[in-house]
């Protein structure tokens, strides 16, 4: 290997949105060149231990965060990692898996960002912070299809896990160099294809400069892409907002942009070439298209060719 690897943090609560996110933007990379870490393979205590002490995986005592913070100073060094893993669907451990890491990092999971050495360890940080009566029905939708759980019991865990969801997860916001909200229109039914997304792109990253684009003539990102100043935990902050209505011609506009920008990037990120991006599960089960999905994917892949091209060049 050439260079060390580049390692992307995406953390979140549960049912959030990371491994929808995570999926787009490996395929944008290609498959081949990604290292998918889940960090709830990492957990101490299995399901029925959890329940018996009373403890949810949302605590940091219920995680070991030591060796996720080893395993990643030893990824970032190119080094392989003999990996625990969690099985969602039996709620207890598998035998652990030896990893390579590939061109690209991805960790995604619940307590990423909970230590300095964690923290140090990524070349770009993701929070996931949708509304939490969204979060609330993705994890109904998820952990009933998927995970065996009825209605009543998703409901009793989210409330059971909320004062650990406030002390341990949220806090976490603060370390992310961008931050994403998708949420539902106020005007119009809920629709998980027509999302907005509120992306927070704090200036501890370089960004593209999307005011460029918007302001170029011609350019048919306005009714779509609004780019502004706010502040963010006291300090100035871009929000770039990206409308549910957003088209495929849109998405396609952005693209080129930071294709220019970032000339190794065109070799990934064609639309035309990778048709998992943007998808979603709709509520029936069917593979449905999001535009604000794919732009993020897209604008969080272009996070990560940066940081490489920068870590090329020291």
């Amino acid at each position: 290997m050439n260079q060390r690897p580049i390692i992307l943090g995406i953390v979140g609560d549960s049912a959030a949105g990371k491994t929808t996110l995570t999926r787009g933007i490996a395929q944008v990379l290609g498959e081949e060149n990604v290292t998918v870490i889940c960090t709830d393979d990492y957990h101490r205590y299995d399901r029925k231990q959890r329940a018996e002490m009373g403890i949810s995986a949302l605590h940091p005592d219920c995680n070991y965060l030591d060796i996720i913070q080893q395993h990643l100073s030893l990824l970032r060094a190119g080094q392989p990692i003999l990996k625990p893993i969690y099985n969602h669907s039996t709620g207890m451990f598998d035998p652990p898996e030896y990893i390579k890491p590939a061109q690209y990092v991805i960790v995604e999971g619940l307590l990423g960002y909970s230590t300095r050495g964690m923290r140090d360890s990524y070349d770009a940080k993701v929070y996931l912070a949708p509304p939490e009566d969204l979060r609330a029905n993705w994890k109904i939708t998820r952990d009933t299809r998927k995970r065996g759980y009825n209605v009543d019991e998703v409901l009793e865990q989210l409330r059971k896990r909320e004062p650990d969801s406030d002390a341990f997860i949220r806090p976490q916001r603060q370390w992310a160099d961008v931050v994403v909200t998708f949420y539902p229109s106020e005007t119009e039914a809920k629709d998980d294809l027509l999302l907005n997304v509120r992306l927070v792109l704090r200036p501890t990253i370089p960004h593209p400069d999307f005011s460029l684009l918007l302001d170029e003539p011609g350019s048919h990102l306005g009714s779509a892409v609004r780019l502004g100043l706010d502040r963010d935990m006291g300090k100035p902050v871009d929000v770039l907002e990206i409308d549910g209505h957003a088209t495929d011609e849109q998405v396609h506009e952005l693209e080129r942009m930071m294709c220019n920008e970032v000339e190794e990037l065109s070799q990934f990120c064609s639309l035309n070439g990778n048709t998992g991006i943007g998808k979603v599960i709709g509520t029936t089960g069917e593979t449905l298209q999001s535009y604000p999905l794919a732009i993020t994917q897209l604008l969080i892949t272009y996070h990560v060719i940066k940081e490489a091209n920068i870590n090329q060049k020291v």
